[in-house]
């Protein structure tokens, strides 16, 4: 059987970076045999964010109230390193409008490399602290997803494919999705947040009728 994934993320959310890295690994780990399409939809969480990005800890404590951003990195580190993902947050301190990367992800989906060329973004973001706005950054990323690299260049700076997210983006918002990563297996069992890898194989069998390890 194939199994559908739908995933719903925000590539400048660390919970989203960990979700990628939570559900590859359950797939790899506890079910290796099991046909999958994962198909990745944009969620814009700072759509307005200005072309320079915005400075994390100036964002922290304006809209939240936050004068010390390791004790919010603190939780998302440790549930990655729970999963041996070495996150450390404070290696970005930016973040960065994310129109032109999904527009790159939603023009993989017809190469087959929409979510190996999401997760490369992503770990791109937070593992190397690139600025996933700049159309060069993502072309270089892209080569290696099925794109040449002018192609890919040339569809990240495109406005009409900024707009195709935005779009996308609000259908995301309109099928309820309110928290990322949100995730739906076989169109049927969702979950969404910060789940564990339990969790996750937990919704896969379901969602496939599987049996849970003895």
């Amino acid at each position: 059987m194939m199994l559908q994934i739908d995933l719903y993320t925000e590539i400048s959310c660390p919970w989203c970076l960990i979700g990628h890295h939570r559900l590859d690994k359950v797939l790899a780990e506890r079910f290796a045999g099991l046909a999958v399409d994962i198909r990745q939809h944009p969620v814009l969480l700072l759509p307005d964010a200005p072309a320079e990005g915005l400075y994390i800890p100036d964002l922290l404590r304006s809209r939240y109230g936050i004068t010390d951003p390791k004790a919010s990195f603190a939780r998302p580190e440790a549930e990655a390193r729970a999963s041996g993902l070495d996150l450390d947050l404070s290696r970005q301190p930016w973040t960065y409008p994310t129109q032109a990367a999904h527009g790159l992800i939603l023009a993989a989906r017809e190469r087959g490399t929409q979510h190996p060329l999401a997760v490369a973004i992503t770990d791109a973001h937070f593992l190397e602290a690139k600025n996933i706005s700049d159309a060069d950054i993502l072309a270089d990323i892209a080569v290696g997803h099925g794109f040449a690299r002018e192609e890919a260049r040339t569809i990240a700076l495109d406005p009409a494919q900024h707009r195709r997210v935005e779009q996308e983006a609000a259908r995301s918002m309109a099928a309820g999705v309110r928290s990322v990563p949100h995730f739906v297996f076989g169109g049927r069992i969702a979950i969404h947040g910060g789940r564990s890898e339990d969790e996750i194989a937990s919704a896969i069998r379901q969602a496939t009728a599987l049996p849970a390890p003895t």
